[in-house]
């Protein structure tokens, strides 16, 4: 694999693709699911503490965040979502331990209590669910998503956040 570069002197020295790391950021998405009385859907995972939104890793093999939502939402809760509308990107630092990311969250509406009956949990990785007001969701929550989701749902618009939290100077698109 040959580098296509305007610098002559990397061109000349023979650098090639392989000297240079690309950088791997892992991206997910997630979804805001309410039922016809304005609560939040959330999960109880299996695998770590804390209640959660529907929602997980993208592909790596070329999956868009929106097809991401509906694969996950399809997956952990039994449900086939038709429409969302993008709320919130969020960028996660790296800690120590934890690779960061990018989080996409989609407001996917209040759905049909027809949809709503085929709710089913994959039981390998939740163990409950419950509709909850957004205030108690903001107790349940994990500190990053109820962050996340709270900036989503502030009726401000689609917001662009780090670790959760507004950027000075970078404005909310309105709706």
């Amino acid at each position: 694999m040959a580098v296509v570069t305007s610098d002559p002197a990397l061109t000349a020295a023979g650098t090639t693709a392989d000297d240079y790391t690309i950088p791997a950021i892992p991206a997910s998405a997630g979804a805001l699911i309410f039922d016809r009385a304005g609560r939040l859907l959330i999960l109880k995972p299996t695998y770590k503490s804390g209640w959660t939104i529907p929602g997980g890793v993208m592909e790596a093999d070329g999956e868009t965040p929106w097809q991401a939502c509906r694969r996950e939402v399809r997956e952990e809760c039994g449900l086939d979502l038709t429409r969302g509308r993008l709320a919130c990107v969020d960028f996660r630092p790296p800690r120590p331990g934890k690779v960061g990311g990018i989080r996409f969250l989609f407001d996917c509406g209040a759905l049909a209590d027809t949809e709503l009956a085929g709710l089913t949990l994959q039981a390998e990785e939740l163990s409950a669910f419950q509709f909850v007001d957004l205030s108690i969701a903001s107790t349940l929550l994990r500190k990053p998503i109820r962050r996340r989701v709270r900036a989503a749902t502030s009726g401000r618009g689609l917001c662009y956040l780090e670790d959760g939290r507004p950027v000075p100077g970078v404005r909310a698109s309105r709706k």
